[in-house]
């Protein structure tokens, strides 16, 4: 099936999320800001955060690589690192309920972004579309996205697509400056004929959607 265009570079989006055991997320997440650092030595970080609604006990980070073959390296690296090994991993691992990966690319017409500010809190919107990708729902998907900027009231951080992992499926994120400040502006919108007319026309393109508002760790790079 059409996959239709991407970026004509190499780079490449790891999306990891992993699903921590409910009575050790403290426990996890202070490890994180503790030793993250000999993880970060070896390939760039895009952002972490944790899920505060929408799903629970859950981890979201996303890595940057030139191409498949610069991950790779990475991944021998890390397996060589002691420190990552030792300090990290062995002790993090038993934490851990669940990992899950995807491969994703920026669309095209889409640079990733940071806030305006630090603060503030992040929404990560997971759309599950009819296979054909963006040759078949691409402008459509386009137009609701950009009906959502232009209200004014978030921030558009990144819009991947998947290559690996579970297909048809577009990430994306945004960023707002609190919870309360998102609602107020989820209800504007939906007041917006502009806004409702581009997302009527995109969502017979949907099969499935899921919202998860998130909060930055401290080690994060998009807070």
């Amino acid at each position: 099936l059409a996959t239709g265009p991407r970026q004509n570079n190499g780079i490449f989006y790891e999306i990891r999320t992993y699903d921590i055991k409910p009575a050790k997320m403290k426990e996890f997440l202070e490890m994180v800001n503790k030793y993250f650092h000999f993880r970060t030595a070896h390939s760039e970080l895009v952002g972490f955060w944790y899920s505060e609604l929408g799903a629970m006990n859950k981890v979201f980070h996303i890595w940057k690589y030139d191409n498949f073959a610069h991950r790779t390296a990475v991944r021998h690296a890390l397996a060589n690192d002691k420190d990552w090994q030792e300090k990290f991993i062995s002790v993090a691992l038993p934490l851990v309920e669940k990992q899950h990966n995807e491969v994703a690319y920026l669309v095209p017409w889409c640079q990733l972004g940071k806030p305006s500010k630090e603060g503030g809190v992040y929404e990560w919107v997971t759309f599950q579309m009819k296979p054909g990708g963006p040759a078949l729902w691409g402008e459509a998907f386009r137009a609701a996205i950009n009906a959502h900027i232009n209200t004014g009231y978030t921030k558009l951080i990144g819009v991947f697509h998947t290559e690996y992992g579970l297909l048809n499926t577009v990430h994306v994120l945004w960023w707002n400056e609190s919870p309360d400040h998102r609602a107020a502006g989820r209800h504007s919108a939906h007041e917006d004929a502009r806004v409702v007319a581009a997302v009527r026309d995109s969502v017979r393109f949907l099969e499935s959607q899921q919202n998860v508002l998130l909060i930055p760790v401290q080690c994060s790079p998009l807070k």
